[in-house]
């Protein structure tokens, strides 16, 4: 598996700044050939930002020059320099530059779209956000509402893969009470077996008498 962080947002930035080959692209990626031909297409990832692996410290210019003039040639990702450096866990509110809040509310609506079960604590607390934001997004009273467009975090950069696949991951217990809750309300009552409605039936209706009435019967009511 290749070490490019956000590999299909690598492969977009790729196709459209370097001459570099489909095969060359997905051998760097970790993507295969028809994957990237369908980024070029537009039929998959369509509407994904590019991410330039040269700012992010995977590739260097001369690194891509190479594959550019030798087709043959595989591309190798550079050695991150801060891989060795254990990451502090963050606490409270993510940072978000300023360059990026305006696509934070793309964000929630494709949480909104895509993740009903994930809350709006969560979502407030790994991209960074209000729950007043969270809830102008819900129900389309953003001043905004118009252009905003579902965008997954990860490919805006407001959080890494692994964040969000653990934010998904803990709200799936969550996700299923919610489509079992929904079945049940629009299940409805169900209508009882037969033999449970026809002894129901029989309870109600008194019991007939099959018994034939007798000549002495009918002229009984005559007789003085």
């Amino acid at each position: 598996m290749a070490d490019i962080l956000m590999p299909k947002a690598t492969a977009v930035w790729l196709i459209d700044n370097t001459t570099l080959s489909f095969d060359q692209i997905a051998d760097l990626c970790g993507l295969h050939k028809l994957e990237v031909k369908g980024i070029a297409d537009g039929d998959v990832a369509e509407n994904m930002r590019g991410v330039d692996p040269i700012s992010r410290g995977e590739l260097t210019r001369e690194e891509i020059r190479k594959g550019e003039q030798d087709a043959d040639y595989r591309l190798k990702v550079s050695e991150s320099k801060i891989a060795h450096i254990p990451q502090p866990k963050r606490k409270g509110a993510r940072y978000t530059p300023v360059a990026r809040r305006a696509d934070k509310p793309d964000a929630i609506a494709w949480f909104i779209r895509n993740h009903p079960e994930v809350t709006d604590a969560q979502i407030s607390k790994l991209i960074g956000t209000t729950k007043a934001t969270i809830t102008n997004v819900r129900e389309k009273t953003h001043w905004n509402s118009q252009n905003i467009k579902p965008v997954d975090p990860v490919t805006l950069g407001l959080c890494s893969q692994i964040e969000l696949d653990e934010v998904v991951n803990k709200a799936v217990d969550r996700r299923k009470k919610m489509d079992a809750q929904k079945e049940k309300e629009l299940g409805g009552p169900g209508l009882k077996p037969a033999k449970e409605a026809d002894a129901a039936s029989d309870a109600v209706q008194p019991a007939k008498d099959t018994a034939e009435p007798s000549a002495d019967d009918v002229f009984s009511a005559f007789k003085s």
